[in-house]
């Protein structure tokens, strides 16, 4: 029996190491994405936060303009695009992104409600729960594609222009550092292109018209905002699951430590009772 006992530990031992082995292997992949998406962050957030900035001087300048993506009326449908990712073993991030579009989800009926879903995890939590999302975008990989990103803004301010929905929102993660994560919620559309208080107008003669410009100018702002977004959240669930598959590894070595203690105490055990079963068999020859 302790015989049998040993083998399966040695069985035990071997597969915490099999596992340790694929862990290990995890982190240090998903740290050298996250290097490669932490820098990508830091050169969108300039970009986004200087567009931000020029849009709402240049819509404090051009008074009376009228864009649709600027109209602003009354709230009858919310669109709601929760970013989530498409694989799973990265702690809580999926999680969290879930638990922060639950509670806004729960503030409106369901029928008042379009969802754009963006990730398999969300995809899938969510349809087990009877939700028909609008849009749903699956295996966005590891780095952002503005190409379709590009079509992901074109389909859900589709939604918005052709009035299926009244108010986008975005859910989903901002990097903050390796270890810290938040989840926010943030307004997509309508715009907010008046300038709020401290805002410069400043003296602008537009060329060709404000019409023309804001016509380029307003789509690229919309694809610069999601495609910022999903760079956050790219970031971030590699964060999630660095950290993550870094103390599935630290956890691996307790419990591979341990069981080569059980393994001792079992062989010590083995050869114990082998002894005393000679010193007995030679006790009986006497």
């Amino acid at each position: 029996m302790a015989v049998q006992s040993l083998q399966d530990i040695r069985r035990r031992i071997r597969s915490v190491q099999n596992t340790q082995q694929i862990t290990r292997a995890m982190e240090m992949v998903s740290a050298a994405k996250l290097k490669r998406a932490q820098a990508r962050v830091n050169a969108a957030r300039p970009y986004a936060a200087k567009m931000d900035e020029m849009l709402r001087s240049l819509s404090a300048a051009a008074e009376g303009l009228d864009h649709p993506l600027f109209e602003k009326r009354p709230v009858r449908r919310t669109g709601v695009v929760i970013m989530s990712g498409d694989r799973g073993l990265a702690g809580s991030f999926n999680a969290n992104v879930l638990r922060m579009a639950e509670r806004l989800l729960h503030e409106r009926p369901r029928e008042d409600l379009r969802l754009v879903v963006v990730g398999r995890k969300a995809l899938q939590y969510l349809t087990r729960r009877g939700w028909k999302p609008a849009l749903v975008y699956t295996d966005l990989g590891d780095v952002p594609d503005a190409t379709r990103v590009r079509r992901m803004t074109e389909e859900i301010t589709g939604l918005f222009l052709s009035g299926e929905v009244d108010e986008v929102f975005l859910v989903f993660t901002r990097f903050i550092s390796t270890l810290n994560r938040r989840v926010v919620t943030e307004k997509f559309l309508p715009i907010e292109g008046a300038a709020s208080e401290g805002d410069s107008a400043g003296d602008y003669i537009f060329e060709p018209s404000p019409d023309a410009i804001f016509g380029a100018l307003l789509p690229r702002y919309a694809v610069t905002r999601l495609l910022a977004a999903q760079a956050e959240s790219l970031a971030s669930e590699h964060s999630a699951r660095m950290v993550a598959m870094g103390s599935a590894t630290q956890n691996a070595d307790e419990m591979i430590n341990q069981l080569v203690i059980r393994r001792n105490r079992a062989r010590q055990a083995a050869i114990t009772k082998e002894i005393a079963e000679l010193v007995g068999g030679a006790e009986a020859l006497k």
